[in-house]
């Protein structure tokens, strides 16, 4: 069981608190590994859509997943936190997912295709 299954529920928020967090559908249409990033990560670039385009996020999703493998797949990402430097890259997006029993990332989206830059809701 990984560290975060044995975590307590955060505190209750506010349905506008939920609200400020702002997490959409993109498209992944470039992965490519990431050797500068201190952890091993996948550097993708993502399309929301009109109006956000296309953003770059890096994602520690080393372990279940090839670059090339990624194309086209739908994710969930905050796209309102602020740009963070990973490395030679500035990672715009958090690409959102949940840890497997050994606490590796499994990313999440719609079990469907769907529009890129729909908001989670």
């Amino acid at each position: 069981m990984s560290a975060s299954q044995n975590e307590s529920p955060s505190p209750q928020i506010s349905f506008d608190d939920f609200m400020k967090v702002d997490i959409r559908v993109g498209t992944i249409v470039e992965a490519a590994p990431f050797p500068e990033a201190r952890k091993p990560a996948i550097r993708l670039v993502i399309d929301f859509g009109m109006p956000l385009g296309r953003k770059k996020s890096s994602a520690q999703i080393t372990r279940h997943y090839e670059p090339e493998g990624l194309i086209g797949r739908q994710v969930l990402a905050v796209v309102n936190f602020p740009s963070r430097q990973i490395g030679p890259m500035m990672s715009e997006v958090l690409t959102l997912g949940v840890p497997d029993r050994e606490g590796e990332v499994v990313l999440i989206g719609p079990s469907i295709q769907v529009p890129e830059g729909g908001r989670l809701y």
